[in-house]
This record gives C-alpha cells, sequence and structure tokens, in this order.
C-alpha cells in the first residue's frame, strides 16, 4: 500500500475480547458477553478504519496475548504484524509501543490511539498527523478528562509516568508535563466515547440521527435494548 505519510506511524493500542476484561463500567446495563460483543464491533471499525485510510502504516499492539482468535483475524485487515504489550501499567505501555515506532528507520512522528472514541475519524487522525509536521507533540483530549490520542516527534516517557491511569485528571496532567517537556506541541479537539452508563443514551440519540453511521447495525440495537432496559 502507498501512504500518504509514509514517514509516520499509527499505533493502536487494543485489548483481546474477553468477558470481564474489556469495557466493564457498562457492566450493568450490559452483560458482560454484550460488553465484550461491542468492544470487538468498535475495535474492528478502528481498526480498519486506520488501515483503509492510507494515511501512515499501522503498527497494532495487543494484550494480554496476540494469540488471541480476534487477532489473528486482522489478517484480513492486511494488519499482520500484531506486538504484544510490554509494561507494568498503561503508561509504560503507551511509552514502549510509541517509542518502538519512533525508533523506526525514517520515522520522523508516531501517533497513539486506543479503540474506544466513536468520533474518532480518519480526518481526525490527518490533522494530528499534520499538527506533528510543526508541532512537537499533540494530544487528542476525550471528554471525561482522559485522552483518545497522543503524537510525539521524538521519544519522551515523561508523559506516560505519573499518571493517574482511568481518571478524569490525566488530560491535564499530561499536558502539564508536555508543558515540561516541549517549546511547542498541540492539542486537539475534543474525543469522546463509550465507557460508562450515561454515555449509552448519548450513544442512542446520536445514532438515530445518523450520528454514527458507521456503527455496525447490531451495535446499534444493542445499545438501544440498554438504554431501554437502564431507563426501567
Amino acid at each position: 500500500m502507498k501512504f500518504k505519510y509514509p514517514d509516520s506511524r499509527i499505533v493502536i493500542l487494543c485489548k483481546a475480547p474477553i468477558a470481564g476484561a474489556v469495557k466493564t463500567r457498562l457492566v450493568p446495563p450490559l452483560t458482560h458477553d454484550e460488553a465484550v460483543g461491542f468492544h470487538v464491533e468498535l475495535a474492528t471499525r478502528v481498526i480498519s478504519m486506520v488501515q483503509t485510510s492510507g494515511l501512515a502504516p499501522v503498527r497494532l499492539w495487543g494484550t494480554p496475548n496476540v494469540t488471541h482468535p480476534f487477532f489473528r483475524r486482522l489478517v484480513d485487515l492486511n494488519v499482520t504484524a500484531t506486538h504484544l504489550q510490554e509494561g507494568a501499567d498503561l503508561g509504560e505501555r503507551m511509552d514502549v509501543a510509541i517509542t518502538r515506532s519512533l525508533g523506526e528507520p525514517d520515522v520522523k512522528s508516531s501517533i497513539l490511539i486506543g479503540t474506544d472514541c466513536i468520533n474518532l475519524d480518519a480526518t481526525y487522525l490527518e490533522q494530528a498527523i499534520e499538527s506533528l509536521t510543526h508541532a512537537e507533540a499533540c494530544l487528542g483530549p476525550a471528554e471525561d478528562g482522559g485522552y483518545g490520542l497522543i503524537g510525539l516527534r521524538r521519544p519522551e516517557s515523561t508523559v506516560f509516568e505519573g499518571m493517574a491511569w482511568g481518571t478524569d485528571s490525566v488530560c491535564a496532567e499530561t499536558a502539564r508535563a508536555m508543558n515540561k517537556c516541549f517549546e511547542n506541541w498541540q492539542l486537539l479537539s475534543l474525543l469522546w466515547d463509550v465507557d460508562r452508563p450515561e454515555d449509552l443514551e448519548r450513544y442512542n440519540n446520536q445514532t438515530a440521527t445518523g450520528q454514527n453511521a458507521s456503527c455496525l447495525p447490531s451495535t446499534r440495537e444493542l445499545f438501544q435494548r440498554a438504554v431501554a432496559s437502564s431507563s426501567r
């Protein structure tokens, strides 16, 4: 494949779809099996979108193993190289993954994403890559206080260290670290994901108005049922 930004990399961190290990904050109103189904569809959408965008080579890092059938099926999306995440916490795993990609020959920038953000699309990814042509780093903040994308032009472990992962202070803490590490970095527009029960109704409303057109029909039905159940 010929890429628009061959000297960039898009790094994706993804969990294997194991019941009780993914989207647990949506249980209830979802069951663990339904949460797994949603994770699979959302991850497949994001990985497929990135791969077919033709923006940059993709590096997928899985956990807790890369032998799960889900990762093997990604061969159909031309994602043939899946790396096992390394590190004691999320920060270390992110640091290792993005540092490895920046160490590849002739790579000038790398962006790292997860698979949870509903409004993350190819346009957003390209804006992030373009921002790194003039900025040293970029950050895609999430509405819940975390972030859904981080981009770097050089390795910098400091932006991943000492963060209270899973809390609403992560983005602010990361921004403070970036202010210390970089003279010029770019804050991107807000992202959001369906990570809490209260997000379900918003997701369902956006789907009803066509704002989640890329969502698979089975996922739309799943969330419509969940919203109906939680409102009883």
